[in-house]
């Protein structure tokens, strides 16, 4: 690996790291900006899940439908928030699978801990995102989180993964 390509795999670390931060903290607002104006949010209902067109997912969600899900857990009188969940992302294995000029595909692993009530959760998977540069640094094109258990029955997933 040549120092462009360490400094490249640095950036993109430490990207990922921050949109964990986001998601852990709840700042919900500030994680959407990562996002392309027509960015998706996708997490397939199967393995090997080809495309969300075609098939049912656990989720698929462009900008609105995020934002509604984000004012969702803002509101102060959401019972599924009382109290509000906490989580914790545990990011391994970030690699990157291609390069373009402008745009880029990582490959990450991922455990996210989430705690509400009385119950502990954990889910865990891997997450391929394709990035696009902006001006000011990388945006979420698409987020595809395959866990590893996407098939079994599921409570409801409240938080973004």
């Amino acid at each position: 690996m040549n120092f462009r390509d360490w400094n490249e795999q640095q950036d993109l670390t430490q990207f990922l790291h921050h949109e964990a931060r986001l998601l852990d903290e709840h700042r919900w607002d500030e994680w959407q900006k990562l996002f392309t104006p027509d960015g998706l949010y996708w997490v397939p209902l199967v393995h090997g899940q080809a495309d969300h067109l075609n098939h049912a997912s656990l989720f698929c969600e462009d900008a609105l439908l995020r934002s509604m899900r984000a004012r969702r857990l803002e509101q102060a009188r959401a019972y599924s928030q009382q109290p509000p969940t906490r989580t914790v992302h545990v990011l391994g294995n970030i690699a990157l699978e291609s390069r373009e000029d402008a745009a880029c595909t990582v490959r990450s692993t991922f455990l996210l801990l989430e705690w509400r009530k009385t119950e502990q959760r954990t889910f865990g998977g891997s997450v391929l995102h394709t990035l696009r540069r902006a001006d000011d640094g990388w945006r979420i094109q698409t987020k595809r989180i395959d866990l590893v258990n996407c098939d079994a029955p599921h409570e409801a997933l409240q938080v973004f993964l």
